[in-house]
């Protein structure tokens, strides 16, 4: 068996502590066990064998630390490909919930979801994934109203 040291702040570590006590645990260890194997299921869920995906990610962060916000920033101009919009909410003085809405392939979409709930700051993260299915070939047409010249793309539907 492997050990090692993780550093929580008082706060974290005392609702932690309570979180335990009130699901049975008899000790820190088998809470953080349990709470990695879930993490670890869920991770496997989301991989699906699904070439493409949607998904939602979600997460609070201190819009205070201007270190951390130009880090998400960069990270979602980074992948502007996957980032289909974003949703900014103020939940008091100092604290944002931030939901960004992705799409492309679903590793892709994975990885950058893992990478942003994983910098330093970001709290609360949960990405949510939808495997998608190509609904038909690429093919061509104009929208009604819509004067564009006919561009060449592709429809998704969510896998049932």
């Amino acid at each position: 068996m492997q050990r090692f040291t993780i550093s929580l702040d008082d706060a974290l570590a005392e609702q932690f502590d309570a979180l335990i006590a009130s699901k049975g645990y008899v000790n820190r260890s088998e809470a953080v066990r349990d709470l990695i194997r879930e993490r670890m299921d869920s991770n496997c869920l989301q991989v699906s064998g699904a070439a493409w995906c949607v998904a939602t990610l979600s997460y609070v962060y201190d819009h205070h630390d201007k270190t951390l916000t130009e880090r998400v920033l960069s990270l979602q101009h980074e992948h502007h490909d996957l980032v289909i919009t974003s949703l900014h909410t103020h939940l008091d003085h100092d604290n944002c919930l931030e939901t960004v809405v992705l799409r492309g392939p679903t590793q892709i979409v994975n990885a950058f979801s893992q990478s942003l709930v994983a910098l330093r700051g970001v709290r609360h993260g949960q990405v949510h994934i939808i495997p998608l299915q190509r609904d038909e070939p690429a093919h061509r047409h104009t929208h009604s109203g819509n004067l564009a010249p006919k561009a060449k793309h592709l429809h998704f539907k969510p896998i049932s």
